[in-house]
């Protein structure tokens, strides 16, 4: 029963988005919607070999509650490095991390939150010797982004999907 309400989630939110994107819900809307989130949840679904098994929920609360403490404290830091320019003493670099990560949407899942961080690029990945190269706007303290990254988010991350 939860296999067959877990295939109707998508269509569902497709078909949501679709009536409020036509802010209408005449039968045909409603019609043309349903049709069109079948047949993309459909196609979506043959596109993606891999499923994602999250789990441990409270986990993912937390993960998702640092994530936003960080990014409202990194738009703080990088608003204060913009306004006072070279006064700032603003010391960019890279950094590699060895990471343990192995599962793909772990990484893409780190890829985002290190994304969706002001300061902080995804500069590079090498799956071989699983070693992510970030870039950060100021980089003063190397073992504080060691911490942040494989403590605050691959530790979390690797609980929920591996």
């Amino acid at each position: 029963m939860m296999r067959f309400l877990y295939k109707l989630l998508l269509p569902a939110c497709l078909l949501v988005i679709w009536l409020m994107l036509n802010d209408s819900m005449s039968a045909g809307q409603i019609l043309l919607g349903a049709v069109l989130a079948v047949l993309l949840s459909w196609a979506a679904t043959t596109l993606r070999p891999l499923r994602a098994h999250p789990k441990h929920p409270w986990t993912i609360l937390k993960l998702i509650w640092h994530v936003a403490i960080d990014i409202t404290r990194s738009n703080i830091a990088v608003a204060r490095i913009v306004w006072l320019g070279s006064k700032a003493n603003a010391t960019p670099g890279f950094i590699k991390i060895p990471l343990r990560l192995k599962d793909p949407h772990a990484l893409a899942a780190l890829a985002c939150i290190v994304t969706y961080t002001p300061g902080t690029v995804w500069s590079d990945y090498s799956e071989t010797e699983r070693l992510l190269t970030l870039h950060v706007l100021d980089l003063k303290e190397e073992q504080e982004w060691l911490d942040i990254v494989q403590l605050r988010y691959e530790r979390p991350l690797m609980e929920i999907f591996e």
